[in-house]
C-alpha cells in the first residue's frame, strides 16, 4: 500500500529554503539528488498513456528519475539485478557477514568518500578471501557478493558493508568443493584483526601519499603525527567483524537480497508523519531487544534532510560489488566449476530467468497493460484517449 507520505514530498516543501539557506555548502551530487527525488514521477519528467489491452481501461504514468537514491526507483532496478544473480546461487548454504567501520574511521570516511569506502571494500573482500583461502580454516576459494550501507536505522553516518557468502568454496588446487561447517564459516575473530591491520595500513598509506583531505574541526589530521593519534585507541579496539547464521535455502538468499541491495537511507513506508517543521518516522534502536527494538524519531525538517543527503555516493561509484568465485570475467567458468564440484547442472545462458513486465496489471480486469501514446518533460497526453474511465498513476 502506498504511504501516504514520500520523501519527495518533504524535498518539495522544504527542498528550496534547504538549498538557501545551505547555498555553497552542498555538493552538485546532492543538488542532483535533490532535484531528482522532486521530480520523479511527475510531469516534469514526461511520461506515457498505458491502455489494457482487454478492457480499455487505461491510466497516465509519469516516467521514474531512476536515480539510485531515490526510495521510488529502487524496486524494478532490484527486480531486473535479482534475476540476474538467481541464475549465479549454488545449492549450498549461504552465509551474511557484516564489515563495520569503527566510529574514529568513520568520520574520516565522511570527508573522503570515494577513497575510504573503496578500502573498506578491498580490505574487507580481502580479509574473507585471505582467512578462507589458509589452510588452518577453510584453504578454499570463496565467492562473495558486497553491498555499501552508509547509514544507521536513524540516518546517522555508520558506513559498513554486508556480504552474502556460500557456504564453501574450490579448493585451491581447483580439484574437489570444500563445504564450510553447517553453521560456521570463518573465525570473526581472526577475520577481525586481519581487516584492522589491512584497513589502517591502507588508511596510513592514504595520508602519507597525501590522498586524504580534511576540513572544519578535522582540519588538524592533515598533521601525519595528530593522524596518528586520532588512530590510536582504534588500533588496540577489537573490530567487530559479525557473521549471521546461514539462510534457510537460496529463496531466502534471494528476499535477503532483495531487502538489501537496492536500500537507501529511508524508505517511504518508514515515514509517519510531516509538518513544515519536522518529520516522524520509524526506526530500530539496536541497543533495545524485543518490541521495544521498533521506536519512533521525530527531527526538524532541515536535519532530515541533511541526514539523508549525507549517504549520496559520489558519481560512479559501484556500492555492489563481486569479489573471488564471482568476480568479473572469471564468473561464468568459476560457477560452472563450482557446479561441476557439487555434481549439479549448470544452467544455460539462454535458460537465465528473464525480468518480466515491470508495469502493474490493469486494475479492473488484470489485463495487460501497453503503451498506446508518449509525451514529453513538462508535457500532458494530447487529449484522454477514448475509452473507459481512467486513472492516473506513475510508471514503475
Amino acid at each position: 500500500m502506498r504511504t501516504s507520505i514520500e520523501v519527495a514530498d518533504i524535498f518539495r516543501a522544504a527542498g528550496p529554503a534547504y538549498r538557501a539557506t545551505h547555498e555553497g555548502h552542498l555538493s552538485l551530487a546532492q543538488l542532483k539528488v535533490m532535484s531528482a527525488v522532486e521530480q520523479c514521477r511527475t510531469a516534469a519528467l514526461g511520461g506515457h498513456v498505458e491502455a489494457c489491452e482487454d478492457c480499455g481501461h487505461w491510466r497516465i504514468a509519469y516516467n521514474s528519475c531512476r536515480n539510485r537514491h531515490c526510495p521510488k526507483c529502487q524496486g524494478a532496478t532490484a527486480r531486473a539485478w535479482l534475476a540476474e544473480r538467481e541464475a549465479d546461487l549454488l545449492p549450498v548454504g549461504y552465509f551474511h557477514v557484516v564489515f563495520t567501520l569503527p566510529a574514529e574511521i568513520a568520520s574520516i570516511a565522511f570527508q573522503n568518500k570515494a577513497l575510504v569506502y573503496d578500502l573498506l571494500f578491498r580490505a574487507a573482500s580481502e580479509t574473507m578471501l585471505t582467512i578462507a583461502a589458509d589452510p588452518k580454516h577453510l584453504s578454499a576459494r570463496i565467492g562473495i557478493t558486497a553491498v555499501l550501507h552508509t547509514w544507521g536505522s536513524a540516518m546517522t553516518h555508520h558506513p559498513h558493508v554486508h556480504m552474502i557468502v556460500p557456504g564453501g568454496g574450490i579448493s585451491l588446487d581447483g580439484t574437489r568443493w570444500i563445504s564450510s561447517r553447517p553453521a560456521f564459516l570463518l573465525p570473526v575473530r581472526a577475520l577481525g584483526k586481519l581487516f584492522r591491520r589491512l584497513f589502517l595500513t591502507r588508511l596510513i598509506a592514504l595520508h602519507d601519499a597525501g590522498r586524504l583531505a580534511f576540513f572544519g574541526s578535522m582540519a588538524h589530521l592533515a598533521d601525519r603525527g595528530v593522524f596518528l593519534r586520532h588512530l590510536k585507541p582504534v588500533r588496540s579496539k577489537r573490530w567487530i567483524v559479525y557473521a549471521k547464521p546461514p539462510f534457510a535455502g537460496p529463496e531466502a538468499v534471494l528476499a535477503y537480497l532483495a531487502r538489501y541491495t537496492h536500500r537507501v537511507a529511508i524508505s517511504n513506508r518508514r515515514l509517519i508523519g510531516f509538518d513544515e517543521n519536522k518529520v516522524t518516522f520509524r526506526y530500530k534502536d539496536y541497543r533495545r531487544g524485543g518490541t521495544d527494538r521498533q521506536q519512533v524519531m521525530t527531527l526538524a525538517t532541515d536535519e532530515f534532510i541533511r541526514r539523508f543527503l549525507l549517504h549520496v555516493l559520489p558519481r560512479g561509484f559501484h556500492r555492489i560489488r563481486h569479489y573471488g568465485l564471482l568476480a568479473g570475467t572469471s564468473r561464468k567458468a568459476s560457477l560452472d566449476r563450482a557446479r561441476a564440484l557439487l555434481s549439479v547442472a549448470t544452467v544455460p545462458e539462454d535458460d537465465a530467468p528473464e525480468v518480466s513486465d515491470t508495469r502493474p496489471p490493469c486494475p479492473c480486469c488484470g489485463g495487460r497493460m501497453i503503451i498506446i501514446e508518449t509525451f514529453a518533460r513538462w508535457q500532458q497526453p494530447r487529449a484522454p484517449p477514448h475509452c473507459a474511465a481512467s486513472t492516473r498513476e506513475t510508471a514503475p
